[in-house]
């Protein structure tokens, strides 16, 4: 029953807990002090030194079979085959001993792309969170599971970088010729999450499936909508829209029949969170989530997600079933609508702009938004950042592999395709007449969008960006659509817009072998 982990390296674990129930992990977890509920029954928990992503500590093992295929820089950062065996060997014999936690699940709701993965983890906390988050089997589909790919998450083994040859005491390695991946030193769940994403994104092209990182959801009539952006764009609290059905949060593809879920939950931040302005995540953590981060009151058990006092990061992880509504199993049809997020601290990109198929190519392969004051230790101007795709972390493959994919979609299904701008206008960050976007203009903006009332409206073009916004927009104030007007400073403006336009053209500068037409449809500068 057990020789998958012998085969593996693991022998003799203490207890192994296969496929448990929700309940029974959150029993498993608060016995074995991993953390506590709150007062509406989620299970918290503290995760330590690492409170989020480690880029820095992922690698590709390079092997023969993957070398050519792999898009290695500082993104995929190369391991040799015989490091990765050492630590994995290492990594086996720490676990040997111990209680382990399985869960058998699937990366993909539409069962013609699925791919089957089993996760290994030391933590029953950590368990529960990929429990929720991957694509559950029916017993029916267990009896026969065989795995596609193997995640073992053991957070308590620490790298030795001057043994290991890695560059701290946590290590994320993935090997796509052994269909294998170790998570070591990082209680952080996420980390269990976007290593399934990174194989997916190596797995579905080569299917001719379009793998993105994107929310997705499903209007009254049946028409679906994708949403990319980076964090902190809105893209989680847009996507879970009352009005329409929610297909999943974060990762989906884009097959020949239409568009479907990664996972089968979400992963929302919780950092600020409001019943008045996100009511759906509000009301999902209950029990059964996993909350991480959050700071709660030890006698009430009330969660402050106002607190960054362990970080900005503060996440909750739950079933996609607890958003009510939510489209199961997780597929729609071909997107008629395309929306790009972005929070722009220069408050200069139009609150809503409509794109043409090479401006949609330039934005998408952009991947821009900007970090701000509090967000990074060091930074006190707001920074523009980019990230290929919407997901550079995640791509194992060329950028262009991707981009081309979405070129394609656009032409064969007439796909409309807008920029929203979620973050600051009248001015910059920081700045005394700036402000953020209301959250009530930009869900305006979306859903007029989503149900073609701007392809009625006449349209301005910006004349650095080259972006066409519209004048007039239901549920908006005509003046709120025109960062231009917004702003009192002619001067201050103009450079603020030039600054970010030049950003852009140094950022793309990296994609010399995309066409021209493509770059032309780049700011003005």
């Amino acid at each position: 029953m057990n020789n998958f982990l012998q085969d593996l390296g693991i022998l003799n674990p203490k207890e192994i807990y296969r496929n448990l129930e929700p309940a029974r992990l959150v029993e498993k977890a608060v016995a074995r002090g991993e953390g506590c509920l709150s007062s509406t029954g989620a299970l918290v928990v503290e995760t330590g030194k690492y409170t989020g992503r480690s880029p820095d500590d992922r690698f590709v093992v390079d092997e023969p079979e993957i070398h050519n295929e792999i898009d290695w820089g500082k993104i995929n950062v190369p391991i040799s085959p015989e490091r990765f065996d050492s630590i994995l060997g290492k990594a086996c014999a720490y676990l040997q001993g111990r209680e382990l936690f399985v869960f058998d699940g699937f990366a993909g709701a539409d069962p013609a792309h699925r791919l089957p993965v089993r996760v290994i983890n030391e933590l029953a906390s950590q368990n529960l969170f990929i429990h929720q988050l991957l694509v559950r089997p029916t017993r029916e589909e267990l009896q026969n599971y065989i795995p596609g790919f193997t995640v073992i998450a053991a957070p308590g083994f620490l790298c030795q970088p001057e043994l290991d040859g890695v560059h701290s005491e946590a290590a994320i390695i993935i090997s796509f010729s052994r269909k294998l991946v170790l998570i070591a030193g990082s209680r952080y769940a996420g980390e269990i999450k976007k290593s399934v994403f990174s194989v997916m994104n190596y797995v579905l092209p080569k299917q001719g499936v379009f793998s993105m990182h994107c929310s997705a959801n499903l209007g009254p009539d049946g028409d679906t909508a994708i949403f990319f952006g980076l964090s902190g764009t809105g893209k989680t609290t847009l996507s879970a829209d009352p009005s329409r059905r929610l297909i999943g949060d974060d990762e989906h593809g884009w097959s020949e029949t239409g568009v479907f879920n990664i996972e089968g939950g979400c992963y929302a931040k919780c950092i600020r969170l409001s019943k008045e302005n996100e009511p759906q995540i509000w009301d999902a953590i209950h029990f059964g989530s996993l909350v991480e981060n959050v700071v709660m009151d030890p006698e009430t058990r009330e969660l402050d997600f106002d607190s960054a006092a362990l970080t900005e990061n503060t996440r909750v992880g739950y079933p996609v079933e607890f958003i009510p509504g939510c489209v199961i199993p997780g597929m729609g049809g071909h997107p008629k609508t395309v929306i790009f997020l972005t929070a722009d601290a220069f408050g200069v990109l139009p609150p809503i702009s409509k794109l043409t198929r090479e401006q949609a190519m330039y934005h998408y392969v952009s991947g821009y938004t900007a970090k701000v004051a509090g967000t990074e230790r060091g930074i006190i101007e707001p920074q523009a950042t980019f990230s290929t795709c919407f997901g550079a972390p995640f791509l194992p493959l060329h950028p262009s592999v991707y981009a081309e994919m979405l070129g394609q979609r656009i032409d064969t299904h007439k796909t409309n395709v807008y920029l929203v701008n979620t973050g600051w206008a009248g001015g910059r960050y920081g700045s005394e007449r700036s402000f953020r976007m209301k959250l009530r203009y930009t869900r305006a903006m979306v859903t007029a969008a989503l149900n073609g009332d701007l392809e009625k409206c006449e349209f301005t073009e910006d004349p650095i960006f080259g972006l066409h916004y519209p004048k007039t927009c239901p549920g908006v104030p005509d003046e709120f659509l025109d960062q231009h007007a917004l702003w009192q400073d002619e001067a201050a403006y103009e450079a603020a817009a030039r600054e970010l336009a030049a950003n852009f053209r140094r950022n793309f500068e990296q994609y010399g072998n995309m066409p021209e037409a493509i770059i032309q449809a780049g700011p003005r500068i």
